[in-house]
């Protein structure tokens, strides 16, 4: 009995380090993910540029349609997109989303993702909401309801010193700091492959500092 819980001690002490070995040699983990925005010096640290979340939506009196708050406690990363009216007959900006809903839901289905699209007159029922199909049960897909004027300037916000290839409708990633750390065309699967990997990065990535965090605090 004492030479189990010996054991278990061991592989209590050993684990953090053993998480880290193993993050560090992940293919993802290869690369550093960039930082996007405006950067700033302060001393000898970098100020990377964040963005604000919370997302006042329109006026109305459906009860579904209330400001959306992307707290790091429920959205400790998140995904967000704008659909703009000029889009809604152009189905294929989302295709390589469409396509890992009906094929591979598993790889998206813990992933926040928020389409941001404009009202007209700040009526709901003039909202373009041609992507309903995406918003399944199993899925952890929002879709938030903004005035014309507020959708532009918070779109502009996300893509602040965008480079030029990236277009306004791509995916946006946003990490706990809510800095922005990476870009994607929704068209093709490849870059929803990438943005999966790469969320999944940043995942492990905080995960493993909370580890390290907590293994502060019990050593204390």
């Amino acid at each position: 009995m004492k030479k189990n819980g010996k054991l278990i001690f061991i592989i209590v002490l050993l684990f953090p380090a053993m998480f880290k070995l193993i993050l560090e040699f992940t293919t993802i983990n290869s690369k550093k993910l960039p930082y996007f925005g405006p950067k700033e010096l302060s001393g000898k640290d970098t100020v990377y540029y964040s963005v604000e979340t919370n997302l006042k939506q329109i006026n109305s009196s459906n009860p579904l349609i209330a400001d959306l708050k992307l707290d790091t406690v429920k959205y400790p990363l998140f995904v967000i997109s704008f659909i703009k009216q000029a889009y809604q007959n152009e189905n294929y900006r989302l295709a390589g989303l469409s396509e890992f809903v009906q094929y591979k839901k598993d790889k998206i289905k813990y992933i926040p993702f928020v389409i941001v699209t404009p009202c007209i007159n700040d009526s709901i029922q003039s909202c373009f909401d041609e992507f309903k199909k995406l918003k399944q049960p199993d899925l952890n897909i929002e879709t938030a309801y903004v005035t014309e004027p507020s959708f532009d300037s918070i779109n502009r916000l996300f893509f602040k010193d965008k480079p030029i290839h990236i277009d306004y409708s791509f995916f946006v990633l946003v990490d706990k700091q809510r800095n922005i750390r990476g870009y994607y065309d929704a068209r093709f699967v490849s870059e929803i492959k990438r943005l999966v990997e790469e969320y999944q990065h940043l995942r492990l990535k905080e995960e493993k500092q909370q580890l390290i965090n907590s293994t502060k605090i019990e050593t204390k």
